[in-house]
């Protein structure tokens, strides 16, 4: 079981954990929600919890809760520049199908 990220997706986290300055990493996790079910949830990480499972990428630690790993397992995490727009990419194998906004899957 993993959770990874791309080079680029870790520059832009240890960016953002040094202008915070602290931070262990990214937590990375589901919720549900949407016309899908499911959707993504990312926040800064400044505590770890006892269910959380720790992966590293680059030199940039993932934390997921236990309930999330399920629905997430295998992800790669990216950052992409396109055009005027800028974010995080999820590549999830465990994705069925998308809702059309985006915004959130189903497994």
């Amino acid at each position: 079981m993993a959770v990874t990220l791309t080079a680029q997706a870790a520059q832009h986290i240890e960016k953002y954990l040094q202008k915070r300055g602290k931070g262990l990493g990214l937590r990375l996790g589901v919720r549900t929600t949407g016309c899908s079910g499911m959707a993504y949830k990312l926040e800064y990480v400044d505590e770890q919890h006892d269910d959380d499972q720790v992966f590293e990428s680059h030199g940039v630690k993932v934390f997921v809760d236990a309930k999330s790993l399920s629905y997430i397992d295998g992800t790669q995490l990216d950052y992409a520049k396109e055009g005027l727009n800028e974010g995080f990419k999820f590549s999830n194998p465990n994705e069925k199908a998308t809702c059309g906004c985006g915004e959130s899957f189903t497994v």
